[in-house]
């Protein structure tokens, strides 16, 4: 794929494929999805949609649980957690844009057992991409890309939804 943009409704379809293929094989029985603020709520918004899923779409901000909260300083933006019923013995769809380190997912899954223990959760993102640091992986992914270092990829949104690889300040 090139390195500066990629279209995203492909990725999209290959992602609810990946998605309707775990439902199945995990016999997930009526599941609560869930997406990740920002761009893990716009996938999810999609994904909803096109799923058809009967429980209304949750949203996750993490910001409080995450591991470097120290370290992107005193004033975050935080939006409310929305979670549309008990997670208690739920099965749940759990969306993020980008897999990455693996810290965004460790700090929602921390959140959503705050709500209740889930009887199973399937990870889905729209990319995985090199660089885990946990051990962590998605269930489900609209594709995977190995970057180099100093690369990033930036989720832009909600309405149209885009996907560019950009260079990180770091490395200009």
């Amino acid at each position: 794929m090139p390195t500066d943009s990629l279209s995203i409704a492909p990725l999209l379809d290959t992602l609810e494929n990946a998605i309707r293929e775990q439902i199945s094989l995990r016999k997930l029985n009526n599941p609560i999805l869930i997406g990740i603020h920002s761009g893990g709520g716009w996938i999810a918004r999609q994904m909803h949609q096109r799923l058809n899923i009967a429980e209304p779409l949750g949203l996750l901000d993490i910001t409080f649980y995450r591991d470097d909260f120290s370290q992107i300083g005193m004033h975050p933006k935080v939006k409310p957690s929305q979670l549309p019923c008990h997670v208690e013995g739920r099965d749940i769809i759990l969306i993020d844009d980008v897999f990455y380190t693996g810290r965004t997912i460790r700090a929602a899954l921390n959140e959503i057992f705050d709500y209740g223990r889930p009887n199973q959760v399937v990870l889905a993102v729209l990319i995985e991409r090199n660089g885990r640091q946990i051990p962590l992986q998605p269930d489900c992914c609209g594709t995977r890309l190995e970057l180099p270092e100093g690369q990033r990829i930036k989720l832009t949104g909600p309405e149209p939804l885009g996907i560019a690889i950009q260079m990180t300040t770091a490395a200009a």
